[in-house]
C-alpha cells in the first residue's frame, strides 16, 4: 500500500513555491500569539510572565521572610523558569526594586545600585553586586498559593510546576504601572493609588453601577509630579481604557541664588532628556533668560537646577519651559490586558470586575481546598472517636495480629471505620495512647465542624465571598496604604501663545546679492567690525525689526516667501549667514531680491519693471488667513523686474531711461508715487511711467535719499504727471 503525505510534506519534496499567506499563517502566526500572550501583554494579576517567574521563583526560594540574596542567584534560579538570558532577567528584576523608583509598591527590597527610573544614563549595577528579597506586600502575591488557589502548570521543560496567575488580594493590575509592545498591538497602563483602587473596588462590590471618578480621582506615579486633571480626559479613560492626560514637574524658586529647582518630573521622561533639551534651547537663543542648567541630584532625590536672569519671571520662564520640553508631558492610556488568554481593551470598571471575577475564583479555590482538608481531618477523628470507647480492644488487635499487612483491615472490621481512620489511628505512637491526648485530639471536632458549616456558607453564598474579598482590601489599605505621589491640579494650565514662547529683541537682517541673509542682533553690532561677505559678493539690504517680526521675502522668480524673523539662526557678523536657497528651500536657480517686514500689512509695495511700467500693489494683498510658507505670482512677469521697494507712504522716487550697449542711462525723471494708482491684485503690471523709446528701458529705480547721493539737483528732473518721458541728464549729472 503507497505511503500517503500531506499536501505541506509533498509541496516540500517537490519544491513548489508556497503561498504567502500559508507561510504567514504556518510561522508568523504563531510567533505573533507567543508575543501578545506570552511576554508583553500583562494579565489580569498585573504581571506579565517574566515578572511572574521571577517573583514565584524568589518565593521558592524563601526570600519572602529570608534575609536578601545576591541578584546573581536570584536570576539564575529563575532560568530554571524563563529560559531567556540573565540579562533580560535582570533588567526585569531591577524595574520591580524599590531603589529604582519605578512603582509606588516595589516588590523587591533591595540593596546597591539599581539606576533610576528618571535617569537615562544612571546605570545599575552588575547582578553580582547587588541583593534583593521580597518586600513585604508580596506576602499579598502569593497569599494561600500553597492552597491551590490557583492553577499550576508545568515549565518550559516539564521539570517544575509553575502558577498560571499569583493569587494577588488587591487589583495590582491598576497599582503597578505596566507597558508592553506585542505585534499588532500594546499595552500601556497607569499606576493608581492603592487605597484608591482598593476602595474603588470595595465600592464596586457593593453597587455595580457606582461612579469611580469621584473614589479613584486620578492615576498616580512613583515620580510624583502634577496631573493636570480635566475630568472629561479622565472619565474618557475609565470608560474606554483609552486616552491621554498631561503630566506636569514641580519646582521651586530660590530667590537667594537666582534658579529654580525641579524636584519632581514626570513619569514619561529623564533628568537627561530634559536637561539636553534645555540646553538646546539655550545653544539656539531660543530662551535667553536660561543661564545655565546643571543636574544635582543625590542621595536626597532628584533635583535638577535651573540657572536664571535676576530680571526674569521663573514663572514665565517655567511655562515656556512646560510647553518646550518634557517638564510637562503626556501619558498615552491603553489599558490592554489578557483576559483568559485573550487581549481585551478595557475602562476601569470593567477591568476591576474581571478582577473580582478572577479574585471570586481564587478564594473559592482556596475555600474549596480548606474544606476538603478540614472534612479529611474531621472524617479521621470521627474514626478515633469510635476507638476512644475501647482503647484497649484497639491494643489488642493490633497486639493479636500475626502480620503488619493485616492490622489495618483488622482495626476496620473491629470498629466498623475506613481505612484512612484505620491508618491514623494505627500511626499514633505509644506514648500518645494517654487520655489526655486523645480527648485533646477529639475535642477538635467540634471547632472543624463550625469551620466546614462556615465554608459551606460562604460557598453558598456570593454575596459573603464578596464581604470576604473586601475584608481583604480593607486588611491591605491598612497594611499597605500610602498617601498620594502626584498631586492633581484642577486649574486649567496655562495655555502659552507660540509667540510668548519667543525671545523678542531688537535685531538688524542683511541680504548680499548671492542671496546670504544675515540676522544679527544689535548687541553683536555695538561692538562689532565690519560684516564678513564672501568674495565678489555685496549687501544689497539692511534693516532693523524685531525677533517675532514676520518676513516678506521677494524672489526674482514672482514668488514671495514668508518666515518669523526668530526662524533664522542668530549669526555674527564674521560670518556669511543663511544661504537662502537651504532656509526657504527654493531652487537654486532662484535669487531673494528684497526682503521687508509685514508690519501688520500696511502700506504697499511698489514694483518698477523694465518697460516703464510700475504697479503700486496694497500690501494687504499678500495677508492670509492660512498659515502659508509661499505665495506665487506676487508680482507681474510680462517684463524684468527693475527693482521693488516697500511703501509706509507714498514718495520721490528717480527712474533711469537705459539705452542698448550705454552703461547706466541718458534720461532721468523724478516722481511721486501718489501719481501711480494703487492696485489689488499682486500681479497686475500696473500704469505706464515712464515713455520709452523703441529698444530703451529703465535701467535703475532710486529713492531720493538715494538719487541725491548722485544727482547735483534732482529736483531738476521732476515730472508733475505719468506718463513722461523723462529729462536728459545735465552735463554735470552725466559722470
Amino acid at each position: 500500500m503507497p505511503k500517503t503525505v500531506t499536501k505541506k510534506e509533498y509541496n516540500e519534496q517537490h519544491h513548489i513555491p508556497k503561498n504567502i499567506t500559508d507561510v504567514l499563517e504556518e510561522n508568523y502566526m504563531p510567533y505573533t500569539m507567543s508575543v501578545i500572550v506570552s511576554r508583553a501583554i500583562p494579565e489580569i494579576d498585573g504581571l506579565k510572565p517574566a515578572h511572574r517567574k521571577l517573583l514565584y521563583m524568589m518565593y521558592k526560594m524563601g526570600l519572602l521572610n529570608g534575609p536578601r540574596r545576591k541578584s546573581a542567584d536570584v536570576v539564575g534560579q529563575t532560568m530554571q523558569l524563563n529560559p531567556h538570558s540573565d540579562g533580560a532577567i535582570y533588567e526585569t528584576l531591577v524595574r520591580l526594586t524599590r531603589a529604582n523608583d519605578a512603582m509606588l509598591h516595589p516588590f523587591l527590597d533591595s540593596k546597591g545600585s539599581f539606576g533610576k527610573q528618571y535617569s537615562r544614563d544612571m546605570a545599575y549595577a552588575a547582578s553580582r553586586y547587588t541583593e534583593v528579597k521580597l518586600d513585604a506586600i508580596c506576602a499579598e502575591l502569593f497569599r494561600d498559593i500553597d492552597k491551590q488557589a490557583v492553577t499550576f502548570v508545568d515549565n518550559y521543560n516539564g521539570l517544575m510546576k509553575e502558577p498560571v496567575l499569583l493569587p494577588v488580594t488587591f487589583p495590582n493590575v491598576l497599582v503597578s504601572p505596566n507597558q508592553g509592545i506585542a505585534v499588532g498591538m500594546a499595552s500601556r497602563i497607569c499606576g493608581f493609588n492603592l487605597t484608591e483602587v482598593c476602595e474603588a473596588t470595595i465600592a464596586l462590590l457593593k453597587n455595580k453601577n457606582v461612579d469611580l471618578l469621584p473614589i479613584l480621582k486620578a492615576p498616580d506615579f512613583s515620580t510624583g509630579g502634577e496631573l493636570l486633571y480635566s475630568e472629561a480626559e479622565i472619565r474618557q479613560i475609565y470608560q474606554t481604557g483609552e486616552g491621554t492626560f498631561k503630566l506636569r514637574a514641580k519646582y521651586r524658586y530660590d530667590k537667594k541664588n537666582s534658579c529654580v529647582e525641579v524636584y519632581e518630573i514626570p513619569y514619561t521622561t529623564t533628568v537627561e532628556a530634559i536637561m539636553d533639551k534645555i540646553a538646546a534651547m539655550s545653544k539656539a537663543g531660543k530662551i535667553k533668560d536660561v543661564t545655565d542648567v546643571r543636574d544635582e541630584t543625590d542621595l536626597k532625590g532628584l533635583k535638577i537646577t535651573i540657572d536664571i536672569r535676576r530680571a526674569a519671571s521663573p514663572e514665565a520662564v517655567m511655562q515656556r519651559l512646560f510647553a518646550q520640553t518634557t517638564l510637562m508631558d503626556s501619558f498615552s492610556c491603553n489599558f490592554n490586558i489578557l483576559v483568559d488568554g485573550r487581549p481585551r481593551t478595557m475602562g476601569v470598571a470593567e477591568i476591576l470586575e474581571e478582577w473580582l471575577r478572577f479574585r471570586v475564583t481564587c478564594v473559592r479555590n482556596r475555600l474549596n481546598n480548606d474544606l476538603a482538608g478540614h472534612s479529611a481531618k474531621l472524617h479521621l477523628l470521627l474514626g478515633m472517636e469510635k476507638v476512644l470507647l475501647d482503647i484497649d480492644k484497639a491494643i489488642r488487635i493490633i497486639r493479636l495480629t500475626e502480620s503488619e499487612d493485616k492490622v489495618i483491615p483488622n482495626l476496620m472490621a473491629g470498629f466498623d471505620i475506613s481505612k484512612e481512620q484505620a491508618e491514623f489511628i494505627a500511626e499514633i505512637r505509644l506514648r500518645n495512647l494517654n487520655r489526655e491526648y486523645l480527648l485533646k485530639r477529639v475535642g477538635e471536632r467540634a471547632a472543624l465542624e463550625k469551620e466546614i458549616a462556615w465554608i459551606k456558607e460562604v460557598l453558598a453564598d456570593p454575596k459573603k465571598i464578596d464581604a470576604l474579598i473586601a475584608s481583604e482590601l480593607k486588611d491591605v489599605i491598612k497594611k499597605y496604604g500610602r498617601p498620594r505621589r502626584t498631586e492633581i491640579v484642577h486649574d486649567a494650565p496655562v495655555k502659552v501663545a507660540e509667540d510668548d514662547l519667543i525671545d523678542d529683541y531688537a535685531l538688524k537682517i542683511f541680504l548680499t546679492r548671492h542671496s546670504y541673509l544675515k540676522k544679527i542682533p544689535l548687541v553683536s553690532l555695538r561692538s562689532a567690525g565690519e560684516q564678513y561677505v564672501k568674495e565678489g559678493d555685496a549687501i544689497i539690504q539692511d534693516f532693523e525689526c524685531m525677533n517675532k517680526t514676520e518676513l516678506l521675502l521677494f524672489s526674482d522668480k514672482q514668488n514671495v516667501y514668508k518666515m518669523k524673523a526668530h526662524e533664522i539662526a542668530d549669526a555674527k557678523p564674521g560670518t556669511m549667514g543663511e544661504y537662502t536657497v537651504n532656509l526657504l528651500e527654493s531652487g537654486e536657480d532662484e535669487r531673494i531680491v528684497y526682503i521687508t517686514p509685514a508690519n501688520d500689512y500696511r502700506g504697499f509695495m511698489l514694483f518698477a519693471y523694465q518697460n516703464g511700467k510700475m504697479a503700486k500693489v496694497q500690501m494687504d494683498a499678500y495677508a492670509t488667513k492660512l498659515n502659508r510658507k509661499k505665495l506665487i505670482n506676487a508680482y507681474a512677469d510680462k517684463s524684468a523686474l527693475v527693482r521693488c521697494v516697500r511703501l509706509e507712504a507714498d514718495c520721490d522716487f528717480v527712474a533711469m531711461r537705459g539705452l542698448p550697449g550705454q552703461a547706466g542711462g541718458d534720461k532721468a525723471m523724478l516722481f511721486n508715487t501718489v501719481l501711480i494708482s494703487p492696485v489689488a491684485a499682486k500681479n497686475s503690471i500696473g500704469v505706464q511711467v515712464y515713455t520709452l523709446k523703441k529698444n530703451s528701458g529703465v535701467s535703475a529705480v532710486m529713492s531720493m535719499s538715494e538719487a541725491e547721493a548722485i544727482f547735483a539737483d534732482a529736483e531738476f528732473y521732476r515730472a508733475d504727471s505719468i506718463p513722461s518721458t523723462g529729462h536728459f541728464l545735465h552735463a554735470k549729472d552725466k559722470k
